[in-house]
């Protein structure tokens, strides 16, 4: 089954030493993967989302002044990158591996990105390594399926995905749950249709407990026929950037239960990978990596 999204694109970004993001961890989660014996016929390569496209869902001058690179200096450092045209390039095909990554649930079940989560993105400005918001973008592509009328977003990265709640704000036919660290970025949060701000240093148990209350809670008060899961691995305990203290246990629990509950209600799920901040690349990837195993990727 060709359900899994990857283009080498999405490493090959030049950044100044020591810069915070670790854009190695997709090329290494690719390699993980193939380490473990998936065959590369199961992947597909995204091609990149053209600008007309962007300027159906974001802010004209916003997509024209990032893409060309007459974005002010002070925009550009809100995202946390410097402008080139690579990384331009990369962008637009991590967007569009996200866009494939929905039309591939809709037909297999479950797909998966190799990059993904860009939830600090807004209509007119981008904002903590986020350019274009992936997750509107995916969801919207979803409800052009005439038997999808709502789709519910599950981001359970460490961080509120500020951008994507307010993008959504305003509709009914795309439902957004948000478990985060409360006292973490984004400093000033939005309002999602469902938050669940958590406590600093929590475990497995107390995490894990709290998404079962949110999961049930969500399929209760709402009808999704589809779903889009951010799978952000900055919950963990190791994580420079987390504050909460979940194991990869954790970690691939958490996967299971998000992706066996979209199964059991026979639901397409497309899910992407959201933030990681490990240093140690190795140990990064290898908590990415849950998710796979949990959608039964490998054993």
């Amino acid at each position: 089954m060709k359900n899994l999204v990857f283009h080498p694109i999405y490493s090959q970004l030049s950044l100044p030493d020591r810069h915070r993001f670790p854009i190695e961890k997709y090329q290494g989660i690719y390699d993980g993967l193939i380490a473990k014996g998936v065959e590369q016929s199961r992947f597909v390569t995204p091609a990149a989302v053209p600008i007309q496209h962007m300027h159906r869902f974001f802010d004209r001058s916003y997509v024209d002044e990032l893409t060309s690179g007459a974005l002010n200096s002070k925009a550009m450092r809100r995202i946390g990158f410097p402008w080139s045209e690579q990384l331009i390039q990369r962008s637009l095909t991590a967007v569009g591996g996200t866009i494939r990554t929905a039309q591939l649930a809709l037909q297999h079940g479950v797909a998966l990105n190799l990059t993904g989560g860009y939830h600090h993105a807004f209509t007119d400005y981008g904002s903590g390594f986020c350019l274009f918001n992936d997750l509107y973008l995916a969801a919207n592509e979803m409800l052009l399926n005439p038997a999808v009328g709502q789709v519910l977003i599950i981001d359970l990265d460490v961080h509120q995905g500020d951008g994507t709640a307010k993008l959504t704000s305003e509709r009914n036919d795309i439902i957004t749950l948000s478990l985060h660290c409360e006292k973490n970025f984004p400093f000033r949060k939005q309002v999602s249709d469902m938050d669940f701000p958590l406590d600093k240093n929590l475990s497995d148990e107390q995490y894990l407990s709290i998404l079962d209350e949110a999961l049930s809670l969500a399929f209760r008060c709402y009808q999704p026929d589809a779903v889009i899961y951010d799978a952000g691995v900055d919950i963990h305990e190791n994580d420079d950037l987390g504050l909460l203290n979940v194991t990869t246990q954790g970690v691939l629990t958490r996967d299971s239960m998000v992706i066996d509950l979209c199964k059991r209600h026979k639901l397409p799920v497309a899910c992407v990978i959201g933030g990681g901040y490990q240093r140690d690349i190795n140990a990064l990837v290898d908590v990415h990596l849950q998710l796979y195993r949990a959608a039964g990727v490998y054993v």
